[in-house]
């Protein structure tokens, strides 16, 4: 016979505080466990950032520095047209982007064979400091001269955008990419077109095309996503300055901390 006014045991899912599902919830996006759904709320989390730090840091250096596409295009046109100093400046961004890269290659590699909770959180909170860095003292980075003619805020940006793009790419195997969008808008385009595809009447079920509606709703999210990030970028540095990629920082350390705790 059940005891009158019996309780459920604190163990039990039900009697989790909500402060407790919400560190949980916050572990899980940044922890070494991956779902489907945490791999798309990061993703669309961090192509916000990505559009606001390139669409701010065009306002302060006039060079996008979220996707290398440019860079490598420059590269080419300047070795042909002869002026070095463009050159070396590519030279500069791509080996910036691609050192991040290579580092969170390092400490997701380094966390994974330790098992760690906080394999994909370790390159965010570098990312988060490093953000908090270019917010704090980034006017003082764009004095700072480097080999690669170009000032030291453009190689920060570079480095910190390859830091996050490749986090987001190993924790979502490749399937998610989060600073820049070309392979998102052509992806967006391939289900759209899946999507308006006529199935002659009678067309086995197997074989009529279908778009993937779950695929269709990321890639449109991420775009969007972007886009609005680049838009709060471009005005939140045009009326307030660096100092307005501080929150974004803080929102990425918050993300991380978690993970790292646990």
């Amino acid at each position: 016979m059940e005891r009158r006014g019996a309780m459920a045991r604190p163990d039990t899912p039900h009697a989790a505080t909500p402060g407790a599902s919400s560190m949980r919830r916050l572990r899980h996006l940044t922890g070494h466990h991956r779902t489907g759904a945490s791999n798309r709320v990061l993703g669309l989390l961090l192509a916000f950032n990505a559009g606001a730090v390139n669409a701010g840091g065009f306002l302060v250096v006039h060079l996008y520095t979220s996707h290398m596409t440019g860079f490598i295009s420059m590269l080419a046109d300047n070795l042909v047209l002869g002026n070095m100093v463009l050159v070396l400046s590519a030279v500069g961004a791509l080996l910036a982007f691609i050192s991040g890269a290579a580092t969170t290659a390092v400490m997701v590699n380094w966390a994974l064979q330790r098992k760690l909770h906080s394999s994909y959180a370790l390159p965010l909170v570098l990312v988060a400091l490093l953000m908090l860095v270019f917010g704090l003292v980034g006017a003082i980075t764009l004095d700072w001269r480097t080999p690669f003619a170009v000032p030291m805020t453009v190689l920060l940006l570079s480095f910190i955008m390859g830091l996050q793009n490749a986090t987001v790419t190993k924790m979502s195997s490749s399937q998610i990419r989060t600073t820049h969008m070309t392979g998102v808008v052509t992806d967006l385009g391939i289900e759209l077109g899946k999507m308006l595809y006529w199935n002659r009447t009678g067309t086995a079920l197997e074989n009529q095309v279908r778009a993937n509606q779950a695929r269709l709703r990321l890639f449109a999210g991420l775009a969007s996503v972007f886009l609005i990030g680049g838009i709060a970028g471009a005005a939140g540095f045009k009326h307030v300055g660096f100092v307005f990629v501080v929150p974004l920082a803080l929102v990425l350390l918050g993300l991380s901390l978690p993970p790292l705790w646990a």
